[in-house]
């Protein structure tokens, strides 16, 4: 799958474990850990209540990458969002990140990111701003629940990503499985 326009659009990363993180100029990747200085880096699970269910489960959320496309829909709706704010380490463009299949690869410069699931949104939205949750998880005309907060993904090829890198999108072989939040 090749979209030439595909691009990242802002690199993010906060060492605390808050909701929003803050802009970089460049960010780190790391091979089987994530984001270096980023507080969800890590070869084992580093979200809070997954550490309280099993801290020695794999980090299958090394990388939270979400599309510059839903800040727009976002800000139509009144939402003031802008790259980071809602936790993604990598703010993309161009790629139909909800659309991938698990295991896709992303190469961005010499790094590698593999795409594991859907972020699967929380709370903290709504603190953030009211009403956010609702338009970023939402029950659709099918009665399926839509998440449209993201991807998640493990980093295979440690290298550094900045704005304006391009994005090579790689699907991984059929069957293709569909994205499910992890």
């Amino acid at each position: 799958m090749q979209t030439s326009d595909a691009r990242v659009v802002a690199v993010s990363a906060s060492p605390l474990h808050a909701f929003s993180k803050k802009p970089q100029d460049a960010i780190e990747l790391i091979a089987g850990v994530g984001v270096q200085g980023d507080a969800h880096a890590g070869a084992t699970v580093q979200h809070r209540s997954r550490v309280a269910a099993d801290p020695g489960q794999p980090n299958l959320r090394q990388v939270h990458l979400m599309h510059a496309e839903l800040h727009d829909e976002l800000i139509s709706a009144g939402f003031d969002v802008s790259p980071g704010v809602l936790g993604e380490n990598i703010t993309t463009r161009g790629v139909p990140l909800l659309s991938l299949p698990v295991g896709t690869i992303l190469a961005i410069g010499q790094a590698v990111v593999a795409v594991t699931g859907l972020r699967n949104p929380c709370q903290q939205l709504n603190d953030y701003s009211s009403g956010l949750m609702a338009a970023v998880a939402y029950i659709d005309v099918d009665g399926r629940l839509v998440r449209k907060a993201g991807i998640m993904g493990v980093v295979v090829a440690s290298g550094k990503v900045a704005a304006d890198m391009p994005i090579r999108v790689t699907l991984p072989p059929l069957p293709h499985q569909p994205l499910d939040r992890v």
